[in-house]
């Protein structure tokens, strides 16, 4: 009865929260758009990569990230944060704003796409890839495209109407994947994953201008530049340090291993880094612009900050099944020659647990300049590392060095946080109890049924490892309504209590 009750409570309450045109009420319906386009893309991908790793060797998934990973190096370089800037201004929403910001995005993105044509023969010389020239000028077009997209889009995500922005991001990616699938059917090579990835941006234009129409005016409003240009003076370098992060695994293990080992690894890292992205996206995209409108209020922002990371850290158990049952995970999605990589995944998931940081507060209170500390640390400890890990320990090095790196950012961030506004470490640090006791009891229980020779079949493993998280999660649940029966804001009680409510109440506005 008690379980009854506790359901139509949450359900009464999260009805009540997406209700209304609050600001806890908005940030909710974002998320659940967000959340629903961005499942739906993710269960294609998913599904994708189940049907290619059938059809195309593992040397062409380790030629494409070679293609994404080149090609990230160049746009970073004339990254200026435009959405972002849309997004944070007080005065994004204004006409001569986003005029000024799409002419800016699209300068980037062709400045970006003519380097990259010029640099092919480079990077094809680089990796001894001949095959990388063309695939990169062909796959790259989708900078292009990308810059292209509607004036009025980013009003989407600013003004927190973001079923319209799932549809045109996750709409867009799922029509790409699609044809993907349809073209490696025909093409069985890397030229499949080359052109469906154009067209993932290719199908986000076009949707852009149809869920956002708006056509840009030629004039220029040159104060709504000189803002516009202030703001990405502050966030200049942080692309380039956030690739170096991202990226410098696969320019060190394409340059060591061959394409086939390279391939291996992505798709395994791939299957963690998926919805780390997903996570951070959502966060992103619903966080930012709601921590922007109270971007003065400290207190508020460091409530909302520690409820969404008590929920956050509720991935520790999934984290530790995936490390668990790695290789029998890997054999049945991906099938038995996967299950080399079974490592890496492993201690990708542990690097996936830092990479959510409370980056959104700092963003929100318009202080990127401060953030890009703790990226700066993250970058130097990546790139200190990265080379000889991966040289001693293999391709599993690149985790290893990618964990240290996402230690060093993610205290650095804390630390930044604490500074700026006062962020609580003990409160902060009270939201580990709880998933550390449930990952506590998985391990114990996948331990005990192993040892009784319970899992002698990859899949019967990865169910044991799947049914030990169940029992985790249930006793995380039970904790957190324990400790916070009634929902208070001061609690861990659920998504009722994010800290809107006092906004709510208050009636803040931007």
């Amino acid at each position: 009865m008690g379980l009854v009750q506790s359901c139509g409570r949450f359900k009464a309450t999260f009805s009540g929260a997406i209700s209304g045109d609050a600001l806890r009420a908005k940030a909710m319906r974002g998320g659940v758009w967000l959340g629903t386009g961005s499942v739906a893309e993710q269960a294609v991908r998913f599904v994708r990569n189940m049907i290619l790793v059938r059809i195309l060797a593992p040397g062409a998934f380790g030629t494409m990230a070679i293609v994404l990973s080149s090609a990230s190096l160049v746009d970073a370089f004339v990254d200026v944060g435009v959405r972002i800037a849309v997004i944070q201004s007080s005065e994004g929403g204004q006409k001569g704003y986003l005029n000024v910001a799409w002419w800016l995005g699209l300068a980037r993105a062709l400045l970006s796409y003519t380097i990259i044509f010029a640099a092919a023969p480079w990077i094809a010389s680089f990796y001894a890839r001949p095959e990388l020239c063309p695939l990169l000028r062909v796959a790259l077009l989708s900078v292009v495209l990308n810059g292209l997209l509607s004036p009025r889009s980013a009003l989407a995500q600013r003004e927190m109407k973001l079923g319209k922005w799932s549809a045109i991001s996750n709409g867009g990616a799922i029509c790409g994947v699609l044809l993907t699938i349809a073209l490696s059917f025909v093409m069985r090579s890397v030229w499949a994953l080359a052109i469906g990835y154009c067209c993932e941006n290719g199908c986000r234009l076009v949707l852009s201008f149809i869920l956002c129409p708006g056509w840009p005016a030629f004039s220029i409003d040159w104060t709504a530049a000189k803002k516009l240009l202030t703001f990405s003076r502050d966030m200049f370098g942080l692309a380039i340090l956030n690739l170096i992060i991202n990226r410098a695994d696969i320019f060190v293990l394409g340059r060591l291993y061959p394409l086939a080992a390279l391939g291996l690894y992505t798709m395994a890292v791939g299957l963690v880094m998926t919805p780390s992205s997903f996570l951070s996206n959502l966060l992103a995209q619903t966080l930012f612009p709601a921590l922007s409108s109270i971007q003065n209020d400290d207190q508020r922002a460091n409530r909302i900050l520690t409820e969404v990371s008590s929920w956050l850290f509720l991935g520790m158990p999934a984290m530790v099944f995936v490390c668990l049952s790695a290789p029998s995970l890997l054999k049945v999605i991906y099938g038995s020659r996967y299950a080399a990589a079974a490592g890496p995944l492993s201690v990708a998931c542990a690097v996936v647990f830092f990479t959510v940081g409370p980056s959104c507060v700092l963003f929100a209170k318009g202080l990127p300049a401060v953030h890009r500390h703790s990226v700066i640390a993250t970058a130097a400890a990546m790139l200190i590392a990265v080379y000889p890990a991966s040289r001693f320990f293999g391709p599993i090095g690149a985790q290893y060095a990618a964990l240290f790196a996402s230690l060093v950012g993610y205290v650095f961030q804390l630390v930044s946080l604490h500074k700026v506004t006062k962020l609580s470490f003990v409160r902060y640090g009270k939201a580990f109890i709880g998933p550390v006791m449930g990952s506590a009891l998985m391990l114990i229980l996948v331990v005990i049924c192993r040892r009784l020779g319970l899992t002698t079949r990859p899949a019967i493993d990865t169910a044991v490892c799947a049914a030990s998280g169940l029992a985790a999660y249930t006793l995380c649940i039970f904790a957190r309504s324990w400790t916070s029966p009634r929902g208070s804001a001061s609690g861990v009680s659920g998504p009722a209590s994010l800290g809107f409510i006092d906004a709510d109440r208050e009636g803040v506005s931007r």
